[in-house]
């Protein structure tokens, strides 16, 4: 048939242009359309990545140097719980690693990455329209897809066999052709912003004031994801590469509530505030203005995610939850998925077993993944003693199961969806079930006074995450702690139910942007 283009993307951030990226390589003489609303990226909630995804964007994207170059190397995770807003931060409970990452990741500012991205795809000879409002899509299965566009002032039509949707949250397919599911089962909010003047976790000031919490660490504190964790919420403080910080709070409106405050910006700092840690670290920290948002429901999936003829990518298929940023992971997995199915097809070959197999097991993948990790999560993140278990079960889960395949074959590992085929379904199975215990460990600790009582006193430093022998260490770790919260919570069955404050227990309205 006569077509303009064998393939139209729609959106030109991350999972766009990689989809277009790995297409032009896997099939050089594709017709590529990239349809980019905005004329200049901004920054996106998800600021820091993994390993799987750090594994696509260095061995299969080749994004190496820009990410060395124009983006912060990350050092792991770090979690940090208070008892009380008056305890002195070296006090604080701190979980994290004490030696600098073995796989690289990063912290990027996704503006500046989805700009390259896009350059990279239009170097390999995709056309790009932008700014450019697609106002119309008709689908129309094997016959071709037609779409009309807005681009600047002109109207124009195109024709193409392949439609791929990377809009983003915006999700225009699953919810054109009414796919869209809202995921009621996690209703997490959050508010983020930009803020100028925080403190540097490892200067000189430290080794004076608190020489115990200097010493403790060998890598750097201000390059990993830091944490502050409280019941029902969770905050991120994310360094970008100029000096900014990005720092924002996702919460659980059935258990908690931000502070009132004149404007979103004010609330989050003033919540920030609230926390012994915070209080160090923001204490003379500004809020960048105009650079504050908000979203409310955050996690959604799509029931169909193709068909002959269309594909959603990333973000547009669904989001999980922010914590650990798995979100990256998810855009790796479809983007490169998609690339090859779409290329396989222009090869003559038939894709629809794929179609079919995409089809399927995305709603699985997706379900597998939110009720392993993320379901009823915020009944506990608060308490140091359970989240101190979870942590290395979910990163030995995670790296067996996902990364340490990545690294050994990266175009392989990204064509198989995470939990496929029994052994993913019995790993998925041993994740819920841990994590169900702990939900239910973290709500019998809340209901009877006992959540937080030893977030002081105490650090848990790991030697690092290797994809090595070293995970058995991390699992011995992790299901010991484990045990003890087991064998309180015998204690606790037999305590008289506290009663829960009523700021805490109350279920408010979500902000909105």
């Amino acid at each position: 048939m006569n077509f303009d283009y064998d393939v139209v993307i729609i959106g030109g951030a991350f999972s766009g242009a990689a989809t277009a990226l790995m297409l032009k390589r896997k099939h050089p003489s594709a017709r590529v359309l990239i349809i980019e609303k905005m004329a200049e990226f901004d920054r996106k909630v998800g600021e820091s990545t993994t390993e799987v995804s750090s594994c696509y964007m260095t061995r299969v994207l080749g994004l190496t140097r820009h990410l060395g170059h124009h983006q912060i190397g990350k050092q792991g995770l770090r979690f940090w719980f208070c008892k009380a807003p008056d305890q002195r931060f070296d006090d604080c409970v701190e979980i994290g690693t004490r030696y600098q990452s073995r796989l690289q990741t990063f912290q990027v500012d996704r503006a500046k990455l989805d700009s390259h991205l896009l350059e990279r795809a239009v170097e390999s000879g995709c056309d790009l329209w932008r700014p450019a409002k697609v106002t119309k899509c008709d689908l129309n299965g094997a016959n071709g897809q037609t779409l009309n566009a807005v681009v600047d002032i002109d109207e124009r039509t195109v024709r193409c066999r392949w439609v791929v949707d990377a809009t983003g949250r915006a999700a225009m397919f699953s919810r054109k052709l009414g796919h869209f599911r809202q995921n009621n089962e996690h209703p997490i909010n959050a508010v983020w912003a930009r803020f100028s003047g925080v403190k540097d976790w490892d200067s000189y000031e430290w080794r004076e004031r608190f020489p115990d919490y200097a010493a403790a660490c060998r890598t750097a504190r201000s390059w990993a994801t830091n944490h502050l964790m409280g019941h029902g919420w969770w905050c991120w403080i994310i360094p970008l590469h100029g000096g900014d910080v990005s720092a924002g709070i996702v919460y659980d409106s059935r258990i908690f509530k931000l502070p009132e405050g004149s404007s979103l910006g004010e609330r989050l700092h003033a919540h920030i505030l609230s926390n012994p840690i915070g209080r160090e670290i923001f204490g003379a920290a500004r809020v960048i203005e105009g650079d504050v948002h908000a979203l409310s429901m955050l996690p959604y999936h799509s029931e169909k995610v193709c068909d002959d003829g269309w594909a959603a990518v990333g973000d547009a298929a669904g989001f999980l939850d922010p914590l650990y940023s798995p979100g990256l992971d998810l855009c790796a997995y479809t983007s490169y998925y998609v690339a090859d199915l779409l290329a396989c097809h222009l090869r003559g070959e038939d894709v629809a077993p794929r179609l079919r197999q995409y089809n399927e097991h995305y709603p699985v993948m997706y379900r597998f993944w939110f009720e392993g990790l993320y379901k009823d999560k915020y009944y506990y993140m608060g308490d140091a003693e359970l989240m101190s278990p979870a942590l290395p079960l979910d990163v030995r889960v995670y790296y067996i199961g996902l990364a340490i395949p990545a690294y050994k074959n990266p175009e392989r590992a990204l064509l198989d969806l995470p939990f496929q085929g029994r052994p993913g379904r019995i790993a998925a199975a041993v994740v819920k079930f841990y994590q169900s215990r702990l939900v239910t460990l973290g709500k019998r600790r809340w209901a009877t006074g006992y959540h937080g009582k030893n977030n002081a006193g105490w650090r848990e430093l790991y030697t690092g995450f290797s994809p090595d022998f070293s995970l058995r260490k991390l699992m011995r770790k992790g299901l010991f702690r484990w045990w003890k919260a087991e064998l309180t919570n015998l204690r606790l069955m037999f305590a008289s139910p506290a009663r829960v404050p009523a700021a805490e227990s109350s279920a408010p309205a979500p902000v909105e942007a």
